[in-house]
């Protein structure tokens, strides 16, 4: 089933950028450049989540999260705004939206913001979260935990852990990997892909002895599981 998303974002590189990442995620993207297209938009394609900046034209996010509200207490609507004060994030999810984050923003932790909304508000996505011994990597909170502790990890390192281990034994090219979560706009080199998980190595490096992540000469990589 197609998903839409509804953008609205007077800045136009902003709303570009999101709806590129938004459509590659899967969705069908709808933009409006002021408060009143935005509410109009929503009127007319009845959006399966809203991402709404705060300092808009016409009629601010407030505004539009009022009429919105009016017309969905269902549709999830995560606020965007350059203001990152305490009062604003309170504002904001009291007034109904059901998540907050200030630019600049990292795209990936936004995508995991919009997974974790969606599948809270009762849509279709599915966790994403990935067990094993001694390891747990969420996506929804864009968190990992090596042997029962949080460990720090930049959002592509744990992008690409994620996405090997959402597929045990598999082995990817490193062309793959870079197609696959640095995205089909990046214009790198395989050695990115070396870099982070050398780095992903010295995380994890003896946490288990039933999975491990895996270099196959003149391929690329895997995450293995020992049956």
């Amino acid at each position: 089933m197609s998903k839409t998303a509804l953008v609205i974002e007077d800045d136009r590189n902003i709303s570009e950028l999101l709806r590129i990442y938004l459509e590659h995620d899967g969705y069908t993207v709808e933009t409006a450049a002021n408060g009143a297209l935005g509410v109009t938009s929503f009127e007319q394609n009845e959006p399966d989540i809203v991402l709404l900046d705060i300092m808009l034209p016409v009629m601010d996010g407030w505004q539009v999260l009022k009429q919105i509200r009016l017309k969905s207490k269902k549709v999830p609507v995560i606020m965007l705004t350059a203001k990152g004060e305490t009062d604003n994030k309170v504002l904001g999810l009291e007034s109904g939206a059901d998540d907050y984050i200030s630019k600049p923003f990292e795209i990936s932790e936004l995508l995991a913001r919009i997974h974790a909304v969606t599948r809270r508000t009762g849509g279709q996505e599915k966790p994403r979260v990935l067990e094993f011994v001694n390891l747990v990597i969420d996506m929804d909170r864009f968190t990992l935990t090596v042997a029962g502790k949080r460990t720090e990890a930049p959002p592509k390192e744990m992008e690409l852990l994620f996405h090997l281990a959402s597929s045990p034994n598999r082995v990817y090219t490193r062309n793959q990997l870079l197609d696959e979560v640095w995205g089909f706009d990046y214009y790198g080199d395989s050695r990115t892909v070396d870099v982070h998980v050398k780095r992903l190595r010295e995380k994890l490096e003896g946490v288990s002895d039933t999975w491990a992540l895996k270099t196959v000469w003149g391929v690329g990589y895997k995450f293995e599981v020992n049956d």
